[in-house]
């Protein structure tokens, strides 16, 4: 069943939904951050959200109280991680999943990848097109907290995205612990379209993640 909330952010507050996995039984819950130029009801959230949900994960949503309040300015990261700590506090209390992973895609990953180096308390890091380095600024690396996570984690990245150039992964991949597993979606960029010169379709890409995910959780149980 479905399920949205109102949930407060310190004298904020902001909206979560769940939405259950389309397949049988569940096999665990996703916490799912936007990325920074769209909303929990982006397209590309609610693409891989259904891409997930047919995998067996339930998943919720939320906003980022910048996108909350119609804003496009993206709240500072410490703000970022207390409003995703919020929604994961409020998961807990009302549905207590027995397996919690964490993530979303972009910066909504690299939030929750904060949130997990520090220690927080999860069964799992889901990145989805981690923004390594902002575009066109290659030297500008977000890798140093990485190597500080220690729950299993899958990345799936384009090897054409803008923001995750694959030799500089590969260098962080050799500084990163053995439960961070990289997955390399070809052709796609930093949305995870293809072009069409690939004989591969963005929904091959979407089912390919979703089936690649499935297989970490198995394998990661």
């Amino acid at each position: 069943m479905s399920m949205t909330w109102r949930v407060p952010v310190g004298d904020a507050e902001t909206t979560a939904t769940l939405e259950p996995a389309t397949t049988e039984s569940s096999i665990g819950l996703f916490v799912c951050a936007h990325g920074a130029g769209e909303n929990m009801s982006g397209r590309g959230t609610l693409a891989v959200a259904a891409a997930l949900r047919a995998r067996g994960l339930d998943v919720v949503r939320f906003n980022f109280l910048y996108k909350e309040t119609g804003s496009a300015r993206p709240d500072p990261m410490p703000l970022l991680m207390h409003c995703f700590s919020a929604v994961v506090d409020r998961v807990r209390a009302e549905v207590r999943p027995g397996r919690l992973i964490i993530g979303g895609r972009s910066m909504g990953g690299r939030t929750a990848s904060m949130l997990a180096a520090g220690g927080f308390a999860c069964d799992g890091l889901l990145l989805l097109a981690y923004p390594l380095h902002p575009d066109g600024k290659p030297e500008k690396l977000r890798d140093s907290h990485l190597p500080e996570i220690t729950v299993p984690t899958l990345c799936l990245s384009g090897t054409r995205d803008a923001l995750c150039r694959r030799h500089l992964m590969e260098a962080v991949l050799g500084r990163v612990g053995p439960r961070f597993r990289m997955h390399w979606l070809e052709g796609a960029d930093h949305g995870w379209h293809v072009l069409k010169s690939s004989g591969r379709t963005d929904a091959d890409v979407l089912d390919e993640a979703g089936r690649s995910t499935r297989e970490w959780l198995t394998l990661s149980s």
